[in-house]
């Protein structure tokens, strides 16, 4: 996808590693206003060929006085200024604009975090016309230093409780926010719609495939991957070849019930491998999350390598690209913070599209999907869409610790068969982003058929989201829950203990692992 393609004003948010980066980005995506986000770090150039309209600095855990605090490049101010490019500083963002411009900025007396209170001390066009002196508004805070002195030409809109120049991170009214802030100050047009960019991506992959280029997708049965296989079906046809792995870590009749919809429900070419025993074995003794990843991200390529041969073989034609769906906020997670010594946003976990690949691999990767969320796919049907994401490591990420060890695959997959389908027979399956069950590496003490049992425990995980960046979990009604955990003692063997996961993301992530 070329940005600079899509007819609309662009917005580019610069990240200086604030967790709610994203959340700005689809926001605005949703007032029909394409947006990027990139490292606030990168090169002027990389921002001058984006040609954005508006330019949006993020928040972010540092202080603009520490060591090798992140900024952006050289050059931006005079480069915001010739073309007119309106700028919002949001948090450690308008702190930067403060202490690069002249201003001052200092560690604050009382640190605001959570909730707070900001009051109108000017009315202006980033409240609207909701809003006049002296009026108050809920927001949240999160930074320990303040604005003291303004730049020249600056003036003061609104103070928190504390008397801090406030910067709005995320607030009740933030919607509202942003919308005076693009329409009205910075007359930003809303025409962005995701068909346009669907069709432009199609025409995309047309002029980067040859016309004799041959490309494989792996598919793993999750949403992500067969977007992107019908994507790229769709511009290039028979030349494209689906691989299905069963690498030993899908769920409950996974196989059988991801290669029917395939073939039944959209046509697409797909050839099954079945790789247990190579995943498995090289997996065998490995307890670190990432390096499960590793492994797994490794053994996938190699496959696919090894798939291309064949293709070579049979077609007497040379595989060239390779397709995974990678959306934009495994792109967002993948990559580190600025002022970490790296580059971009903090490295939550290396994901299995974008972490996991290794740097000699021979296929050249097409990424159709890369700078969409999921809630932004419309290319199979609806049915398929609402299906909950699952993590192409599979259950390698859901068995705390070694998967190989006893049964705790097969432990894991009915435990998560009953749960799932007991959301389904509830019918509140599509009220919840995801939900799954995880295998945790420790025993307790129960007593099952008169016996006092030592056994393994389960947790359930159900969330609740927009994009997956964030997440809620879900509140399952109580008689819910005592009849799954009912079912899974009665039926699972080798399970005495159920726990459910109330964690929201952040701090937690989805996923265990």
């Amino acid at each position: 996808m070329d940005p600079q393609s899509i007819q609309t004003s662009l917005v580019l948010i610069l990240d200086f590693g604030s967790q709610y980066t994203h959340l700005i980005t689809r926001r605005i995506r949703s007032l029909s206003v394409f947006s990027l986000c990139i490292s606030g770090t990168s090169p002027l150039k990389s921002i001058t060929d984006l040609n954005p309209r508006v330019i949006i600095l993020s928040g972010g855990p540092h202080s603009v006085h520490a060591p090798n605090a992140p900024c952006f490049p050289d050059g931006f101010i005079e480069y915001v200024e010739s073309k007119g490019v309106f700028v919002l500083g949001i948090c450690y963002g308008l702190q930067l604009i403060v202490e690069r411009l002249g201003g001052s900025v200092r560690v604050g007396e009382k640190q605001e975090y959570g909730r707070m209170e900001i009051e109108v001390e000017r009315a202006c066009g980033l409240f609207g016309g909701s809003k006049k002196v002296g009026d108050k508004q809920v927001v949240w805070m999160s930074h320990g230093d303040e604005a003291v002195k303004l730049p020249d030409g600056f003036e003061v809109v609104a103070r928190s409780q504390q008397g801090t120049v406030a910067a709005v991170t995320h607030s009740p009214e933030g919607m509202e926010t942003l919308r005076y802030f693009l329409f009205d100050i910075c007359g930003v047009t809303a025409g962005w719609k995701m068909e346009d960019v669907l069709d432009e991506e199609i025409k995309v992959i047309q002029g980067k495939v040859g016309p004799e280029d041959h490309v494989i997708c792996a598919l793993s049965g999750g949403v992500d991957s067969t977007v992107a296989a019908t994507l790229v079906h769709k511009a290039i046809g028979d030349r494209l070849h689906c691989v299905f792995v069963d690498n030993g870590l899908l769920r409950y009749k996974e196989r059988e019930r991801v290669m029917e919809t395939f073939e039944r429900d959209l046509h697409l070419p797909v050839t099954c491998v079945d790789a247990t025993e190579q995943f498995l074995s090289k997996l065998k003794g490995v307890v670190d999350p990432e390096m499960k990843r590793k492994i797994i991200g490794k053994e996938f390529i190699c496959i696919f390598d090894d798939f291309a041969q064949h293709l070579e073989r049979d077609l007497g034609k040379i595989a060239v690209y390779l397709v995974q769906g990678t959306l934009y906020p495994d792109v967002i997670e993948s990559c580190p913070p600025p002022g970490s010594g790296r580059t971009h946003s903090h490295t939550i976990k290396s994901h299995h599209n974008v972490g996991g690949l290794p740097k000699d691999m021979k296929l050249k990767l097409i990424e159709p999907l890369k700078l969409l969320f999921k809630d932004e796919i419309l290319a199979v049907p609806t049915a398929f869409l609402k299906r909950h994401p699952f993590p192409g490591p599979g259950l390698a990420v859901r068995v705390l610790g070694d998967v190989t060890e006893g049964n705790a695959l097969e432990i894991l997959r009915q435990v998560d068969e009953i749960f799932i389908q007991s959301i389904k027979d509830a019918g509140i399956y599509d009220s919840i982003w995801q939900a799954f069950a995880v295998f945790l590496p420790i025993r307790s003490v129960g007593v099952q058929g008169d016996q006092r049992t030592h056994s393994h425990v389960v947790a359930l995980r159900a969330v609740t989201s927009q994009d997956g960046m964030t997440a809620d979990w879900y509140n399952f009604e109580h008689k819910f829950l005592d009849d799954v955990a009912r079912k899974i003692c009665n039926s699972v063997r080798g399970v005495n203990r159920v726990v459910q996961d109330i964690t929201s993301k952040p701090p937690s992530t989805i996923e265990w692992e």
